[in-house]
């Protein structure tokens, strides 16, 4: 009876060499070639050629192969014929699978007429085997230099992403460059423009759905990209905007003009289980391409991730005092909550520790919100009355006293010069120690006396270190804490007088607010407002 051939032909994805997308490659028309002419002179019956162009060797998903596995299960071929082994696979699990066990047991040859492979051959098992080890160290070694490249290409600023992110595309002359797209990066901007006047991401979320402006995996579907949400289901697009999306681009800072790539990896080249990547080893590259987004505003928002911060049930808008207000007594935040009265639900704000069993610390009253910022606002006024009644030349003279004259100003002038005596005193016993050495080869001064002065100049020249350490730090502290003059007056002049307060009021002017309790004599409590800016008194 004929031998029933099945011509196997693969090639990666890395040949390029085609005339249209949908032809072979010319490589694959060479193997076709060379495997026919090879069938017919063994006198062989071509029952079908089986090509999987653009597929790695790696993958177990290739159409035409698992159709000739299946062709070679139902008995319609008899033997595989392929250029060489590593056509039919680089994976040496799926070598010994098929052709040292199925192929057996289902009576299929397998034969690569290049390496000389051959299962009919007893002896040629183990340079199969040797083969089959060898492709798999190629496939090791292959993803290694890939993900070495990939990684070196990450650090080197360039966007390396399948798509760009919403509210850019890739730049037409170089693909691994991001430029903004006009009418996502419009959108882009109303999302943080929103939030940052305390606009929660619900609210957020149903105003752009009321204004039917497209989610991004939509606007990139129209725009005629393939691009397909990983979170919705397979096939689908997200048609609606989420709380998820908005908190999502919030954070992402590629709007500030930075890129943060690598996040993920997968377990092996084998197994394409993804594994999230520890933060140390993300690629973080900066100023990278244009921000849709400035640096004020990103840092604003920023901020405001810190820490978990509360929403009004009822707007899903994030409260303008949220995260400000601590108890002077027990250090705790104050939590806002809705309290029935005669009028209605009104809002309170309460002391954190008052919300659990063990009712631990004194400061037992709520305060109720309206009458909270009627204090803030009242006093948030009195610093503009006393900036506006200055002179132009007072106001310099605070300039000038605030940044040149305080007691951090002072502090940090001696601490410099501190740092700089330090420095000194390092480079002078360096220079001895070079002295030293070379007093030590002309012989002027022994071996022993060389370590015993050397192992004294490593000891003091270790503490002159640890001092200029301690220095640099308290300089870093202060200059930190240092409040920035130029910024106090911007804000001082964006104002002349509240009278309603909102988020970026609350932002611009103020740290946290310290509520102390109630005086139980006079009903009066302490409200304590620790500023961002300048505290005129």
């Amino acid at each position: 009876m004929k031998e029933r051939v099945g011509i196997y032909c693969r090639l990666s994805d890395e040949d390029r060499n085609k005339r249209i997308k949908t032809d072979d490659s010319d490589s694959i028309a060479n193997q076709k070639s060379m495997l026919l002419k090879y069938a017919l002179k063994q006198n062989w019956e071509v029952i079908n050629v089986y090509s999987d162009d653009d597929y790695s060797g790696a993958d177990i998903n290739r159409p035409a192969f698992n159709r000739m596995i299946n062709d070679c299960k139902n008995g319609v071929i008899n033997i595989v014929l392929c250029k060489t082994q590593s056509r039919f696979s680089r994976d040496m699990e799926i070598v010994e699978k098929y052709i040292h066990n199925k192929f057996i047991e289902w009576g299929v040859r397998f034969v690569s007429i290049v390496d000389n492979a051959d299962t009919n051959v007893h002896g040629n098992k183990k340079s199969r085997q040797i083969n089959g080890l060898v492709n798999e160290w190629y496939l090791e070694d292959l993803s290694d230099n890939i993900r070495s490249s990939l990684m070196n290409k990450r650090d080197d600023g360039l966007f390396m992403g399948s798509f760009a992110p919403y509210g850019y595309v890739k730049d037409p002359q170089n693909k691994n460059k991001l430029i903004i797209d006009p009418v996502a990066a419009g959108v882009v901007a109303k999302i943080f423009e929103l939030f940052k006047s305390g606009m929660g991401y619900h609210k957020i979320a149903m105003y752009l759905n009321n204004d039917n402006i497209p989610t991004p995996s939509i606007y990139k579907k129209n725009n005629g990209s393939k691009y397909k949400c990983r979170h919705t289901r397979v096939g689908t697009l997200q048609t609606r905007w989420s709380n998820d999306t908005v908190s999502k681009l919030l954070r992402n800072p590629v709007y500030a003009g930075h890129l943060v790539q690598g996040k993920k990896t997968y377990v092996s080249y084998k197994n394409h289980k993804t594994l999230i990547k520890p933060k140390s080893e993300w690629s973080v590259c900066y100023n990278t391409h244009e921000p849709i987004i400035d640096k004020e505003t990103w840092d604003f928002v920023q901020n405001k991730f810190k820490s978990r911060v509360g929403t009004c049930k009822q707007t899903r808008c994030v409260y303008m005092l949220s995260q400000k207000v601590y108890c002077k007594e027990c250090k705790r935040i104050f939590v806002r909550q809705l309290c029935h009265t005669k009028d209605g639900k009104t809002p309170y704000m309460k002391c954190k520790s008052r919300r659990t069993a063990a009712f631990v610390c004194d400061n037992k009253y709520a305060i109720r919100c309206d009458v909270l910022e009627k204090i803030i606002i009242d006093k948030l006024n009195q610093q503009l009355d006393k900036y506006y009644s200055l002179s132009e030349l007072e106001k310099q003279y605070l300039l000038q006293k605030d940044s040149l004259d305080n007691e951090n100003g002072s502090k940090l002038k001696n601490l410099s010069a501190e740092v700089d005596k330090v420095k000194a005193e390092i480079n002078e016993k360096r220079c001895y120690y070079s002295t030293l050495y070379e007093d030590k080869l002309k012989g002027i001064i022994s071996e022993n006396d060389f370590i015993m002065f050397r192992d004294k100049f490593n000891q003091e020249c270790e503490e002159k270190e640890k001092r200029l350490a301690a220095l640099e730090e308290q300089i870093l502290e202060i200059s930190n804490k240092k409040i920035d003059v130029d910024n106090s007056i911007k804000v001082f002049e964006k104002y002349k007088h509240i009278t309603e307060l909102t988020k970026e009021i609350v932002d611009e002017f103020i740290d946290c607010i310290w509520i102390g309790k109630v005086d139980e004599k006079t009903g009066v409590r302490d409200v304590e407002i620790e500023m961002n800016i300048i505290k005129l008194v």
